[in-house]
C-alpha cells in the first residue's frame, strides 16, 4: 500500500515529541504520521481518528509493529472532544490535523474521488454515511449546485456547469465520473476545458459537500485548542485556500488580545490569547519532496503551540 505522508518531517518536528504525552492523529488514514509518532513514545500514548474502515484496518496492522501504545477510532474528527472524554481523556500534548486525502483513497476506482478513473460517483470517506457526490448531482437544485461549485470550487463557470447538469439528468441520471466530467466539457466547451480544467475544481467542490470538510473543520478546531496541555501544539497541513483561510483565520483570532478589550492597561484573563503561532508564514513543502510526490504542491503547515 503506497502511501506518501506529505511533509512527514516537517510535521513530526513541529510537535516537539515527549516519550510520556498523549497525541491524536485526527486524520490517521494509512498511518505514515501516527508511525513516527508511535515510535518515539515509551510511556506515551496516541490516539489515531479515522472514518474510513479500510485505512484502519490497513493501519491497525502497522501499528501494532512497532508498539500497542495506540488506540484507534473510526468516526469523523469533528467528535474529537467526545472521543477524548470517553477514554477518559481531558488534555493533550499534540494534535495532527493532515487535511489531504490519501492516496489509495483517490486511486481507488470505486470510490469515485478522481476525475481521471471512470467510477460510481460517490466520493464518501465515510462509506456509512448516505450523502454521496451522485444524489448531490442528481437531486440538488440547480442554484444550490451553482453555489456549491462557486463557493467551494471556485469555479467562474459554475452557473453554465449547473444548467447543463439539469439538462441532462432530465434525459437520464447522471451515474459516474467520466459522465460528470463528459458533461462539465460540454458546458463550458473544449477549449475552456481543457485550459482550465474546470472538473477538478468541480469534483474538490462535490467531495468537500460529500463530507462537510468545511464546516468540520471550523468547529474542531475551537476545539482542539481548549484541549491542549500548556506548550502543547496543533499542526494543519492544508491543500487548497478554502481550508487554510478557515485555519488562518481561527488561529489568528486565538493569538490575538480580545478586539473588545485591546488597548486597556490590564487585559482580562478570559480576553487573553490562548496560543501563540510558530511559523508567521506557513511552511510549504521542500524542493526534493516536490519532486518525490507531486500531489504535496499545494500543502501548507501551519503550527500553533498553548500558551
Amino acid at each position: 500500500m503506497k502511501h506518501y505522508s506529505v511533509m512527514l518531517n516537517e510535521i513530526i518536528a513541529s510537535l516537539n515529541i515527549k516519550e510520556d504525552g498523549i497525541y491524536v492523529d485526527a486524520t490517521l488514514g494509512y498511518g505514515g504520521m501516527s508511525r513516527e509518532i508511535l515510535k518515539r513514545l515509551k510511556r506515551g500514548q496516541l490516539i489515531a481518528i479515522d472514518q474510513d474502515k479500510e485505512a484502519i484496518e490497513y493501519s491497525q496492522k502497522e501499528l501494532e509493529k512497532i508498539s500497542n501504545n495506540f488506540t484507534i477510532i473510526q468516526d469523523n474528527f469533528v467528535n474529537l472532544n467526545k472521543i477524548l472524554n470517553d477514554l477518559n481523556i481531558f488534555k493533550v500534548d499534540g494534535i495532527i490535523f493532515d487535511l489531504g486525502f490519501s492516496s489509495p483513497q483517490i486511486d481507488d476506482e470505486k470510490r469515485g474521488f478522481s476525475f481521471m478513473k471512470d467510477a460510481p460517483l460517490d466520493m464518501r470517506m465515510n462509506l456509512d454515511n448516505k450523502l454521496t457526490a451522485k444524489e448531490i448531482i442528481n437531486k440538488y437544485s440547480e442554484e444550490k449546485l451553482t453555489d456549491i461549485f462557486f463557493r467551494y470550487g471556485e469555479e467562474k463557470l459554475s452557473k453554465n456547469i449547473s444548467k447543463e447538469i439539469g439538462k441532462k439528468r432530465l434525459q437520464k441520471e447522471i451515474n459516474t465520473t467520466m459522465e460528470l466530467v463528459e458533461v462539465i466539457k460540454t458546458s463550458v466547451g473544449a477549449n475552456y476545458f481543457y485550459k482550465n480544467h474546470p472538473e477538478r475544481k468541480i469534483f474538490q467542490a462535490l467531495r468537500i459537500e460529500v463530507n462537510k470538510e468545511l464546516e468540520v473543520l471550523e468547529k474542531v478546531l475551537p476545539d482542539a485548542i481548549e484541549l491542549l496541555n500548556s506548550k502543547g501544539r496543533i499542526a494543519v497541513i492544508t491543500f487548497h485556500s478554502l481550508e487554510d483561510k478557515i485555519v488562518k483565520k481561527i488561529f489568528k483570532e486565538k493569538s490575538e488580545v480580545n478586539e473588545l478589550v485591546k488597548g486597556l492597561p490590564n487585559i482580562p484573563k478570559e480576553y487573553e490569547p490562548i496560543i501563540k503561532i510558530i511559523n508567521k508564514k506557513p511552511l510549504t513543502p521542500s524542493n526534493k519532496e516536490l519532486e518525490e510526490n507531486t500531489r504535496s504542491h499545494s500543502a501548507k503547515l501551519r503550527v500553533v503551540e498553548r500558551i
